[in-house]
């Protein structure tokens, strides 16, 4: 007995001091938009969620670029593309529920299915009848589900690094991890050390040295926003093996395939796959660079979107 006291007062004793070095409070939106929100930024209300946006460009063009991020990320991620594309063409972006200062769903449902009703409500809302329509790795999956199911609002496609098929991940962020495992992905909603961001930020670089400090900060501080802890942990209880795979071959969007040659999270097989199974498909492999190419490489990535756009 006194052993086991002895453990357990160790054990809390570890638990406390783990708080006191790496806990840390929400933060709220209002405390964020200073910095995260300035100009072009808006909000508009899908579903009951504040969504945090950004509408450039050309106002008169009828065929705008939608991009959407993937998990952990924001609309940020889009920031060098955007600048370019929004010379010739309207872009628009947007924080998905769960991440960025847009926050949680209500109800908590983070299935692909609910993201694609959540995309088709926030076209409604800036009257956007068809697009094209570009996504990376979750946003990848969101937009060719979408394209699929609502094949008459979606002009062409653009998939970076796209999720979808079952993958063979060679290395996954380590906040990933974390959150799938039991009691440690509770502890993750309010003890968030920044190392652990950092971490699996740099996982999806080839190149490391791209990692900076302004990166880091921007990646943590939108992890801390209100809610968000826990609508990630949220969002990596659903199982990412329930899409309609058989049915990609029905896309008939033209699509561009990007992906980097680097991308240890999802690998470029299923690059291949997208390949083999799109019917009217054009592949591009990033050499030296990772899962995220249009934020990691933002001007080598964006010839080939580019060059398919024209």
């Amino acid at each position: 007995m006194k052993i086991v006291k002895y453990f357990l007062s160790s054990l809390a004793g570890l638990l406390l001091l783990i708080s006191l070095l790496f806990g840390r409070l929400n933060k709220s939106v209002d405390s964020l938009k200073d910095k995260y929100a300035q100009a072009p930024s808006a909000f508009v209300s899908v579903e009951g969620v504040e969504v945090h946006y950004r509408d450039e460009g050309n106002p008169e063009d009828s065929l705008p670029i939608v991009l959407i991020h993937g998990t952990g990320a924001s609309l940020h991620t889009f920031e060098d593309w955007a600048q370019e594309l929004k010379k010739e063409h309207r872009v628009l972006r947007m924080d998905l529920p769960a991440f960025g200062l847009t926050g949680p769903f209500p109800d908590r449902d983070y299935s692909i299915d609910h993201y694609v009703a959540f995309l088709e409500a926030f076209l409604l809302a800036k009257n956007i009848d068809r697009c094209i329509l570009g996504g990376n790795s979750l946003g990848g999956s969101i937009a060719w589900r979408f394209a699929l199911d609502r094949p008459d609002r979606v002009d062409k496609l653009i998939l970076i690094d796209a999720a979808g098929y079952p993958r063979k991940t060679e290395s996954e962020p380590i906040a990933f991890t974390i959150a799938r495992i039991p009691i440690l992905n509770k502890i993750l909603t309010f003890i968030t050390p920044r190392f652990v961001v950092k971490s699996s930020v740099e996982n999806v670089y080839a190149d490391k040295s791209k990692v900076t400090k302004e990166l880091i900060d921007r990646y943590y501080d939108l992890t801390l926003r209100a809610g968000n802890r826990q609508a990630f942990v949220d969002r990596m209880q659903v199982d990412t093996n329930d899409n309609p795979v058989e049915q990609i071959s029905n896309i008939k969007q033209p699509t561009l395939i990007l992906w980097g040659a680097e991308d240890a999270l999802i690998t470029t097989e299923s690059a291949y796959r997208f390949q083999e199974d799109l019917p009217n498909d054009t592949l591009v492999i990033l050499e030296q660079v990772g899962h995220v190419p249009m934020e990691e490489s933002p001007g080598e990535s964006l010839q080939p979107v580019l060059d398919f756009l024209r």
